[in-house]
């Protein structure tokens, strides 16, 4: 395992909300959506539910998104995760709850979901920088999709987002050396 689980969940959840907002569809658009993606990733503590909270979480998605795109510049890369902490206030501390065992939270218990989301994230991308990793954030392969997506394959050699592109060019792959 390259990462601490708490930080590969964080990562796949900062994925994961990068690609609610995709170029086709946006599968976080209504408060039911983030009621929706708060359960599905194991979110904790505050949740209003509101359209506040919605428009803070969506507004996210595209500074979160800018670390894909950064990856390959270390530097770039630093700049925008510690923007990420410094605006969202981080206060790392050790807690310990469930079935995580001692785990890091960066933020005040009640502090907003959106912040909780950038904190976490700006917190795991910080290990991926530090270990020099950063190869492992990557856009999907696939040339029609813009998704992102973390290969944790101890191999390296994940290339498609988890949207089904990977099984859809392989299927028309199959299809043209049937035909041809």
């Amino acid at each position: 395992m390259t990462f601490a689980h708490d930080t590969e969940v964080a990562l796949r959840t900062a994925a994961a909300l990068v690609n609610t907002g995709g170029d086709d569809v946006d599968t976080l658009a209504t408060t039911a959506e983030l009621d929706e993606f708060y359960v599905a990733w194991g979110w904790t503590g505050r949740h209003d539910g509101s359209p506040t909270e919605l428009a803070e979480v969506r507004a996210l998605r595209p500074r979160l998104h800018e670390i894909w795109l950064a990856a390959g510049d270390v530097e770039r890369t630093v700049g925008l995760v510690n923007e990420l902490l410094r605006t969202g206030r981080a206060l790392p501390q050790l807690v310990e709850h469930g079935d995580y065992g001692w785990h890091i939270h960066a933020t005040d218990p009640e502090a907003t979901l959106a912040q909780r989301m950038q904190v976490e994230a700006a917190m795991a991308f910080v290990d991926v920088v530090r270990v020099g990793e950063l190869s492992r954030l990557r856009v999907c392969a696939a040339a029609d999709c813009d998704n992102v997506l973390v290969d944790l394959s101890r191999n390296r050699s994940r290339r498609y987002c988890e949207g089904g592109c990977g099984n859809r060019l392989a299927a028309a792959a199959y299809r043209s050396r049937r035909e041809g």
